[in-house]
């Protein structure tokens, strides 16, 4: 893969050697700290999220080889399983069409070598040039694992922000199905755009009909032979233990909710991506919201391990 359009990690990610070629490992972790702005919405808040991430597993970076009680086993498993982390990309906070393209690119170079993309964003835009570059996978389904619906069509002019990447994705042709769980409160939605969501065929799961059915219930549409994507908004979990996003909402997943969808769709589904977006920094007063982010995607890592 292409290298040179990113900055190398200065704390690889938990589990990842840094002297892996990311063309010769199963998974690739990469930073993607900008995707595209909205005209006066600074979306510089999340530019840390990924160093935020990895920093947050730091004191546990020595320590792959351990019992991880999420996994029952160590994280990589007992297996060959190898996880490299290329760094962060290259991006602009005001360049979304340059954001856009080194997304794609890097997602495209990942997938073309066979290893499972796992990108840290940045905000909810950034998963649109990713979903666009898993066409090879498809036909795909996206489970997105967040507070809000995000399909509308625009938002002060921008069809490709953050509250547009459902929207997006269900437009690409490679995209069958979208299960949408953890739905709650205003929901970044109006009649029209839930009409437009449910008339498409779009599975809307809110939090409070998860929290009552379980995650089992949830995943019922899930099919067991679907390539899958993981889309996994920060402001899904419950407002309690992740302040750190911009529009923290109650009633929200709990930890252990997040991480059983997350072990439930790599058991019963082919996860070809992941990403975690949405978080900031600046937000998270004492790094316990970073470290509960970072966990679930250190799940997800571990799921993949297992497969």
């Amino acid at each position: 893969m292409t290298t040179d359009i990113f900055d190398p990690a200065t704390i690889p990610f938990m589990g990842a050697d840094a002297g892996i070629n990311p063309d010769q490992a199963d998974a690739v972790v990469f930073g993607a700290p900008h995707g595209t702005p909205y005209p006066n919405i600074d979306n510089q808040v999340h530019a840390g999220a990924p160093d935020a991430l990895r920093a947050a597993m730091g004191e546990d970076y020595a320590w792959p080889h351990h019992w991880d009680f999420d996994l029952d086993g160590p994280l990589l498993g007992d297996g060959g399983f190898t996880l490299a982390d290329a760094g962060n990309l290259k991006t602009s906070s005001q360049d979304g069409s340059g954001n856009r393209a080194a997304i794609e690119a890097a997602t495209a170079s990942i997938v073309e070598s066979g290893a499972v993309p796992i990108m840290l964003g940045g905000d909810d835009s950034t998963p649109i040039p990713f979903i666009k570059a898993l066409a090879p996978a498809g036909p795909l389904t996206i489970i997105q694992i967040d507070a809000h619906i995000d399909w509308r069509d625009e938002r002060r002019g921008e069809p490709l922000g953050f509250s547009s990447t459902m929207r997006r994705a269900s437009e690409m042709a490679h995209v069958e199905r979208i299960i949408q769980v953890g739905i709650r409160g205003l929901g970044s939605a109006r009649r029209e755009e839930v009409e437009i969501a449910r008339d498409w065929g779009a599975e809307i799961i809110t939090a409070r009909a998860l929290h009552e059915h379980g995650v089992d219930q949830a995943l019922q549409g899930l099919r067991e032979d679907a390539n899958c994507l993981i889309t996994f908004d920060c402001d899904a979990l419950d407002s309690g233990i992740m302040p750190a996003v911009m529009a923290p909402t109650p009633g929200g997943l709990t930890y252990t909710q997040a991480i059983d969808l997350v072990a439930a769709v790599t058991a019963r589904a082919n996860l070809v991506a992941f990403d975690m977006i949405e978080f900031v920094p600046e937000r998270d007063s004492n790094g316990v919201a970073a470290f509960t982010a970072a966990r679930i995607v250190a799940n997800a890592i571990g799921c993949l391990a297992r497969r």
